[in-house]
This record gives structure tokens, sequence and C-alpha cells, in this order.
């Protein structure tokens, strides 16, 4: 890598400029973990969240924080998220998250499908710290990206 892409020649932060760009189908899947209490998990598991609908409220958010990214990253690029989708799979030790963005646009989805993730676990947060103040989320991860330049990634297991 040569120069820093988000620098101008006086080291001061730059958007990139895309404009000349050829748009390409782009996707990106991240994943994260949203750790709970066997309390917790239980209320999730018998549908007896006292907000209501954890589940529901968490791929709502998720979907809407993927469409809002550049609102939130200063340098990320307004781009159209032609698809969204964010998967919650319950666990005993908690909810694993994962979502997946898509778009034919000039860069890519990364940040968005982080964006989608990160919004996702605080919604569900948000949804059942009324029945445990120690729940928690991390682990949020890229797993995989297609499109651009730089092709295909996937993380190894």
């Amino acid at each position: 890598m040569d120069a820093l892409t988000h620098l101008d020649g006086a080291g001061h932060a730059r958007m990139v400029d895309v404009t000349e760009k050829t748009p390409t189908v782009r996707s990106a899947t991240a994943s994260g973990f949203v750790h709970c209490s066997p309390t917790v998990v239980a209320a999730l598991r018998d549908d007896a969240v006292p907000k209501g609908d954890a589940f529901a409220v968490a791929r709502i958010a998720g979907i809407a924080g993927a469409k809002r990214c550049a609102e939130l990253l200063p340098l990320a690029h307004v781009i159209g998220v032609h698809g969204a989708s964010v998967d919650l799979e319950l666990t005993d030790e908690g909810v694993r998250i994962s979502a997946t963005v898509r778009t034919a646009d000039r860069t890519g989805v990364e940040m968005e499908a982080f964006t989608a993730v990160s919004v996702a676990a605080l919604a569900l947060v948000d949804m059942v710290k009324a029945l445990d103040r120690g729940v928690w989320f991390g682990d949020v991860r890229l797993e995989a990206k297609t499109g651009g330049k730089s092709g295909e990634w996937r993380r190894e297991p």
C-alpha cells in the first residue's frame, strides 16, 4: 500500500472520490454475538420478553442501520442498499446475528454489514435489558465479501 486513501496530500481526512469507478455487484456478510444469561435465553425461547418480539425488532433495526451507515460514518459513501437481511439464531449462550448486505454500486458494503449487525445487537440488548442488565454484545466481524477490485474474500474457519 503506497498511500492512505482517506488522506489528502497535507494529511487531512477526505472522502475517496469514486466517481469514475464502474458500479459492480457487491455483497458483504458480518456477524456478531449477544451474550445473554439463561434467564434472557429462556424468555427469548418462550417468546416472553416483556417489550415484545425482540427478534423482529432487532431484524428491522439491523436493516434500518445498514441503510443509514453513511449518516454515522463520516467518510462512508452514500450507496444504494439494494438488499439487506439480518438473521438471528438463539443458542444456549445468547444470540448469533448475521447480516448480509448487497448493492450494485461503486464501493463495497462491508461497513453497512457491520452496522446492520451492531444496530441489531443494540436493539436486542434494549429489548432484554430489563430482564438482565448484564447482557452485552461483541465478536462483530466480517465473514465474507464479494465484488469490487479486490474480488472475493471469505474468513477462514
